[in-house]
């Protein structure tokens, strides 16, 4: 096995963390945080609802950027293209099956929509399969905060493949 730092297990394939096009930049600092903390991929797709360079973006995130692997992609069609490996997995408020009942593997992709929109219908309904949810108890709350749901989702797949040591 593999050394440990933290907890997380080195040497494994890293998990991916799509997001389509993110509109606030404090959940994608938080995420990019979360990814370096994990040492998964943070995958931006389409058009950003910020800049990079934005000052909330960066707070977020820390000191802690030079530690993300940021990779930029137009439209998730280019990045499936490019990926050889791993399966996709769609987080939706729209699907009913738990994420808990997916089986995530190291170099998987688990993909978010836009914080207002989430992902398109057509997207979850051409892969049924691989869509999820997180369940919520409360009907009070429609969703939960995008970097939450990439930290609890993230956590469990590093959990169900071992990647916690």
């Amino acid at each position: 096995m593999a050394a440990a730092r933290s907890g997380i297990r080195l040497g494994m394939k890293p998990f991916n963390i799509v997001l389509i096009e993110p509109e606030i930049p404090p959940n994608t600092g938080n995420i990019a945080r979360l990814c370096a903390a994990t040492g998964a991929v943070l995958h931006l797709v389409g058009k950003l609802g910020f800049s990079l360079d934005d000052r909330y973006l960066k707070r977020a995130g820390l000191d802690y950027w030079e530690f993300v692997a940021l990779k930029l992609w137009p439209d998730l069609e280019s990045l499936q293209a490019s990926s050889t490996e791993g399966k996709f997995f769609y987080l939706s408020t729209k699907v009913s099956r738990s994420y808990l009942d997916a089986g995530f593997q190291p170099g998987d992709y688990i993909v978010f929509g836009k914080e207002t929109k989430g992902l398109p219908e057509e997207l979850l309904d051409a892969n049924p399969e691989t869509a999820f949810t997180i369940p919520m108890p409360s009907e009070k709350v429609r969703s939960l905060n995008l970097s939450t749901s990439a930290g609890i989702v993230l956590y469990e797949a590093l959990r169900q493949s071992g990647g916690l040591g």
